[in-house]
């Protein structure tokens, strides 16, 4: 999870620095754009990873999903993650609401990360004798 926050921060200074960058039309960084893409691709790898992991292992010592909030936070997170993405990749300037999907959902995924967060540690003190 710890990677997947900082991934998310990477992707918030660089997405706000491009915004600053499109906004005031000072001259982009050719390794900027990229650096954003292959750490959003990064965080979309790693949520999908932690889905993964959090059904395995909840299927494993409980049999069954739903102990906790954390399935809806964290299934709020991973669609919130792949709205993003696939709005990222609609992105152009004949296509504006592309972007404000785009950045409004990433606002929304700040909220989401933190309920997982908070959700998640209480999962992890089921598991803690």
């Amino acid at each position: 999870m710890g990677f997947t926050l900082f991934a998310y921060l990477l992707m918030g200074i660089s997405g706000i620095t491009l915004f600053f960058q499109r906004q005031f039309s000072i001259p982009r960084t050719s390794w900027l754009r990229p650096l954003h893409y292959i750490t959003g691709w990064i965080m979309v790898g790693l949520v999908l990873l932690l889905l993964a992991i959090g059904i395995v292992g909840t299927l494993g010592h409980y049999g069954s999903l739903g102990h906790s909030g954390h399935l809806i936070a964290g299934l709020l997170v991973v669609f919130l993650v792949l709205v993003s993405a696939g709005s990222a990749t609609q992105i152009s300037p004949k296509r504006s609401w592309a972007r404000i999907i785009h950045v409004c959902t990433n606002i929304l995924l700040l909220v989401g990360f933190a309920g997982v967060t908070f959700t998640g540690w209480e999962v992890v003190q089921k598991y803690l004798p």
